[in-house]
């Protein structure tokens, strides 16, 4: 392979990927992880349904999964910032992987919501840690490519892992397989914890955090990064009004089987890994804005394509899931371009605080209205995004970011 007449060295295609020594770290802790966890994460609501939960209780579980994420943002934010990246990301590693344990030994569906608690620790109070750990370490002409290849590789799981878990269902039943499924996590996360633990080169102590509230560190963020912020809320909201009751939609009403929806959600992925690079180089060199319209416009397709497509063309939805990450490792950079790196931590926590507090009655009032009939939670879903959609394409104009 040559670029300019010259032959692509190592050192070359790192750079082009951004591939720094702690992004490599960070890339081999979140494989682990997400090797083990979805082999059984999106089967969820089905397991509780299985243990006994109703429609209403899912949606409880899917509203307290969305309060304990949001409550964790802030949180983990503050904790990259006083403890390091290194630190803080080992620890709630620690603490996910202690949630594996009890969902392992528990046959209780209110103890598996309950357990979102430590589950819950990785996915919810890395994130910011994670987008200040990339914003520490590249520069903004990289920021987008380097979340786009941890986009990809966080997906790399969810290609190959749920098709396997809906076979470790259908072959061992539905309960042994995700006692399986839970096992398997926790050998992950071991392997996660020593990654980051051996491996991580610790940055440059950033400034301790001071006392402040919530007013002065929405003070921090500049008005840019809060009209993005109200455009993401209420496509989230739409997102999250449906995300819960798709696994039951495929299954119970269209009829797919496990294995089945497996595959359906490694297309998903496989469509969003194939338009991350481009989309990130491109976002990079000419502009976030695009991206992120882009995005927004198919969050709100995707919720109604999943009702209104025959069965047999319900890959055409997932396609569009796919492409709805389009614009996401440009919304990411966006956000961290616009955070000061002595606050970076808390202010990419508090954005996705006020983002989660917005969405925690989304999946509850999904599941009222999944009682009234299962398109519902679809269609306001898709609605809902498109008004945030318009808000961002009229508070941005003029803007090339």
């Amino acid at each position: 392979m040559t670029r300019n007449g010259r032959k692509l060295s190592v050192g070359t295609l790192r750079e082009f990927f951004a591939l720094e020594h702690n992004i490599l770290v960070l890339l081999g802790a979140i494989l682990a992880i997400g090797m083990g966890e979805e082999l059984w994460i999106r089967f969820i609501p089905k397991y509780l349904q299985l243990l006994g939960a109703g429609a209403v209780a899912i949606g409880v579980y899917g509203s307290f999964a969305r309060i304990v994420s949001t409550i964790y943002q802030y949180p983990g934010g503050w904790l990259a910032d006083r403890m390091g990246r290194k630190r803080a990301l080992v620890l709630f590693n620690l603490i996910a992987a202690s949630g594996y344990a009890l969902y392992l030994v528990t046959d209780r569906w209110e103890v598996v919501i309950g357990g979102s608690v430590l589950v819950l620790a990785w996915s919810s109070m890395s994130q910011p840690a994670i987008f200040a750990l990339i914003g520490d370490t590249l520069g903004k002409s990289q920021r987008a490519m380097g979340f786009s290849v941890q986009s990809i590789w966080k997906r790399i799981p969810i290609v190959l892992a749920p098709p396997i878990g809906g076979y470790l269902l259908e072959r061992l039943g539905f309960a042994s397989g995700m006692h399986i499924g839970f096992a398997i996590s926790i050998l992950f996360a071991l392997v996660a914890i020593y990654l980051q633990s051996r491996y991580y080169r610790i940055p440059p102590p950033t400034p301790e955090p001071r006392g402040e509230n919530a007013r002065s560190v929405w003070s921090m963020m500049p008005r840019t990064l809060r009209r993005l912020l109200l455009a993401d809320c209420l496509v989230r909201f739409g997102s999250n009004l449906a995300a819960i009751y798709v696994v039951l939609l495929v299954l119970d009403v269209r009829g797919k089987s496990p294995l089945e929806f497996g595959a359906l959600t490694s297309l998903q992925m496989l469509t969003a890994i194939a338009c991350y690079i481009p989309a990130a180089r491109l976002a990079d060199r000419y502009g976030r804005r695009p991206f992120v319209l882009a995005t927004f416009a198919l969050f709100a397709l995707f919720p109604i394509g999943l009702v209104v497509l025959p069965a047999g063309w319900l890959f055409v939805a997932f396609v569009i899931a796919g492409l709805r990450e389009v614009g996401e490792p440009a919304r990411k950079a966006r956000i961290v371009d616009l955070a000061a790196e002595s606050h970076r931590g808390r202010v990419i926590g508090f954005y996705y605080l006020i983002r989660g507090l917005a969405t925690i009655p989304a999946p509850f009032l999904g599941g009222l209205l999944w009682q009234r009939g299962h398109s519902w939670p679809f269609v306001l879903g898709g609605v809902a995004s498109a008004v945030g959609l318009l808000l961002y394409a009229l508070g941005s104009r003029g803007s090339r970011d």
